[in-house]
């Protein structure tokens, strides 16, 4: 399967024209000019409030930061952890051509187009780079998530002995927020156990990751394109050996992938926020109340154990 199999004409609702937005907003019977917010009560009908109708919705943003949690031992006690950036920190050279695992570790929906609850369609990529080829790399996975809270998972496998190559890793992620219900009703066999094990990779080619992964791809696509199904969020991550400051660099360790505003790619400071190990949160170093107040997710990568 070539590499160029992406979603590049199925653009995030962020980058889409005005026009398709609006109509993509009242499939969810969303009105652009109004804000939804929770009802006073649980499972009371959520409320409208007046909102400015040209501040843009967190959803809307396209930009991206990247965080970086140290792996090491200790880490279970009561001392929060700093974060740094992903370009701030020292390769580990042990992990050229070496295999890994990347797992899923957090997802926070602070604002998908709609209300309630969310089940959010993510199509990972990666690079299998084995000595003779490279095999390109789509899973699916389905989480069900409620507006403004965290999914309930961690350290959910993604792929599983993925091979690294002497450059490093490429890493990609495109989210759909599925609402039409007979999508919803389909996607359910990814919840099967089967399908959360992962993708695992063997140390030579497999001739079925090429089938599976076209599946994959083509599934996304087809559920991306669907009436009341939208995509949200897509990201790429380059994390190789280089001291290139630009960069991202490949170590164990957590990964944080924010959807921010590009107005604040100048100003974000990985410096003020920590990992509380006790809750497992991300929360600001000077209120433990504050959590990062956009959609963001964690995935890890460590040494693979297996055989």
């Amino acid at each position: 399967m070539k590499d160029t199999l992406w979603f590049d004409d199925l653009p995030v609702i962020g980058k889409m024209p005005e026009q398709q937005v609006a109509a993509r907003l009242q499939e969810l019977e969303v009105s652009p000019p109004m804000r939804q917010t929770l009802g006073p009560t649980l499972g009371s009908p959520p409320i409208r409030k007046s909102w400015n109708p040209f501040e843009p919705k967190l959803w809307q943003h396209t930009a991206h930061t990247f965080g970086y949690l140290p792996s090491g031992p200790g880490l279970g006690g009561g001392k929060l952890l700093e974060i740094c950036h992903a370009g701030q920190i020292k390769a580990d050279a042990g992990l050229k051509n070496s295999r890994i695992k990347i797992t899923l570790d957090r997802l926070r929906v602070a604002d998908y187009p709609g209300y309630g609850m969310h089940r959010i369609l993510f199509d990972f990529y990666a690079q299998n780079q084995l000595p003779n080829e490279v095999e390109s790399l789509h899973y699916n996975a389905t989480y069900r998530v409620q507006s403004g809270e965290h999914a309930g998972i961690t350290g959910y496998p993604i792929f599983v002995g993925l091979r690294v190559g002497g450059e490093g890793v490429s890493f990609r992620c495109y989210t759909v927020n599925v609402k039409n219900d007979q999508d919803e009703t389909f996607l359910e066999f990814l919840e099967s156990d089967e399908f959360r094990q992962g993708l695992r990779l063997l140390e030579g080619a497999q001739p079925v990751i090429a089938p599976f992964s076209q599946m994959a791809y083509n599934l996304t696509r087809s559920i991306a394109k669907r009436n009341r199904n939208v995509p949200v969020q897509e990201f790429h991550m380059g994390l190789d050996f280089s001291d290139i400051p630009t960069r991202a660099r490949l170590a164990e360790g957590a990964y944080i992938a924010v959807q921010i505003p590009e107005s604040e790619q100048s100003g974000w400071d990985w410096g003020q926020w920590r990992f509380n190990p006790a809750s497992g949160q991300i929360h600001h170093e000077e209120s433990p109340q504050q959590m990062i107040p956009y959609n963001y997710l964690v995935f890890s990568i460590s040494r693979y154990q297996g055989d």
